[in-house]
């Protein structure tokens, strides 16, 4: 019976259901590193982060999953092995994870009872445990309390940070350039609390800097001062090593995005970045490469943008989630490993920010940028719906860059003409066969598909179906015993 579910999965247009599913892009060490995809059964992620090369997946259920490089033991599974599919972590669930969040090679998690736990690489203290030594396990940061109810968690490149549901700032691990705002110490190896003066109500942690927004939208930065990524006047870059406002900004701040070398700030009207921008991270162009004045995105400026995120040298932002023609994803920046999503083949770095277009056919729910990889949570749109989201671009003149997913080569150009000569050009290519470029990520395989076969783990029970394979090759010949599965295949994990 479930070899017969498998092959009736095999039928479906795109494999992934109504609830949407995972797509991983880059080093994620899913799939040997080939775009792929996987979702959960009868649960769904309602939070992702990456780290350098490691992911954290937190589930509706209270589920942590865990997957990707684990060479300080940063995954909290006991071991250092790497592990290259979403295995959850059995200590955590009878008290259901709230929080996790990706360092450099450390993770942090909250639970529901309002525990803080941490794993992973420890050199400067950074999992708050009081000393230096590295952990396998998820172990227990006693400084937290159920007096401390933890609003939101971040992690950098040796650096951590955790803001309380009442506005208070704690902050711990290495501050050798004054990242973590605590002015003249060298790392500390217990939280510490950082006082601006005002409630505190979300904060980011960078490679060798941070940010953090107050109750009132106002942003200030701190941490190693160098290729303008603080945002701050000269004369404020004398006290980097505490936080000082960035007075470049007079909106209200919404959300703030800290990467290796470059800040991304959200207000309710524009994305601002600055910083190093020499892999097109800032989204400028090809004639700004570096700016210590925060700089409006152009690009950007025509889209409700709900959220953004950054990894080590590249960027990505996606529109408003209560609009069916909305949930659209740009990427920019760093193109390696194919990290921005923009095609299988496509390593190219992108100095604007470029239309997903792949993924026209879905709705853009979660995103989260790694050091080397990208992982996104998005969801069918409703039948039908791409025909209006793409009548909306047209008539929205959309500016930001559109990359074909598909062809001999990469294909650029903007949607700057007006909709009656889009129309007309539309006419000569039907619409189907623009909808045809934008199917599915990974794009399904033009051999025949295979069923698939049920396989078993030591962590949880897991079965994958397939949905494209590079050659036509039976499964018997493919050299995967049981308990092996194939990388170029989409996993279902219950």
């Amino acid at each position: 019976m479930r070899q017969n579910l498998f092959s009736l999965k095999l039928t479906l247009p795109f494999c992934v259901s109504e609830s949407g599913a995972v797509f991983t892009f880059g080093k994620s060490k899913f799939a040997e590193d080939i775009p792929s995809k996987f979702w959960f059964k009868n649960d769904k992620p309602v939070l992702i982060s990456c780290g350098d090369e490691h992911t954290a997946i937190v589930t509706g259920n209270g589920k942590l999953y865990m997957f990707g490089s684990n060479n300080w033991g940063q995954l909290g599974l006991g071991s250092k092995n790497t592990v290259s599919k979403p295995t959850c972590v059995k200590a955590l669930k009878p008290e259901k994870t709230k929080l996790a969040v990706c360092g450099r090679n450390h993770t942090l998690v909250y639970t529901e009872k309002g525990n803080v736990y941490a794993a992973g690489g420890n050199s400067e203290g950074q999992l708050g445990l009081g000393d230096t030594e590295e952990r396998t396990t998820f172990h227990l940061i006693s400084f937290f309390t159920n007096q401390h109810k933890i609003k939101q968690l971040a992690a950098g490149s040796y650096t951590s940070a955790a803001v309380t549901e009442d506005g208070q700032l704690f902050v711990w691990g290495d501050n050798s350039e004054g990242q973590i705002g605590l002015a003249d110490e060298a790392c500390v190896s217990v939280p510490c609390q950082v006082d601006v003066g005002k409630p505190v109500s979300s904060v980011s942690c960078g490679y060798y800097h941070s940010a953090l927004i107050t109750g009132d939208g106002e942003l200030y930065t701190f941490g190693e001062p160098e290729n303008g990524k603080l945002g701050l006047l000269p004369e404020q870059l004398k006290n980097n090593r505490v936080p000082q406002p960035v007075l470049g900004i007079m909106e209200k701040v919404n959300k703030v995005a800290c990467g290796g070398e470059h800040t991304v700030v959200l207000t309710e009207t524009d994305v601002y970045t600055f910083g190093l921008g020499q892999y097109g991270q800032l989204g400028h162009g090809t004639f700004i490469f570096e700016t210590s004045v925060p700089k409006s995105v152009k690009h950007l400026r025509r889209h409700k943008i709900c959220n953004i995120t950054c990894g080590e040298n590249h960027t990505a932002t996606y529109t408003n989630l209560l609009d069916l023609k909305n949930g659209l994803m740009f990427t920019f920046g760093d193109g390696r490993h194919g990290k921005l999503g923009l095609g299988e083949e496509n390593f190219t770095n992108q100095f604007d920010p470029t239309l997903c277009y792949n993924f026209l056919r879905f709705t853009v729910l979660l995103v989260a940028c790694g050091g080397c990889h990208m992982l996104v949570f998005a969801a069918p749109r409703p039948k039908g719906s791409e025909e209006v989201l793409l009548e909306d671009l047209y008539e929205s003149h959309l500016t930001a860059t559109i990359s074909k997913m598909s062809g001999d080569s990469l294909l650029t150009n903007t949607l700057q003409l007006t909709s009656a000569r889009m129309r007309r050009r539309e006419r000569e290519k039907s619409p189907e066969q623009f909808i045809r470029m934008a199917q599915t990520l990974p794009p399904l395989g033009r051999s025949s598909l295979k069923s698939s076969l049920p396989v078993t783990s030591n962590t949880s029970p897991l079965c994958f179906s397939a949905t494209s394979l590079p050659k036509a090759v039976p499964t018997k010949d493919r050299g995967h015993e049981k308990g092996e599965v194939s990388p170029h295949l989409a996993a279902v994990f219950s």
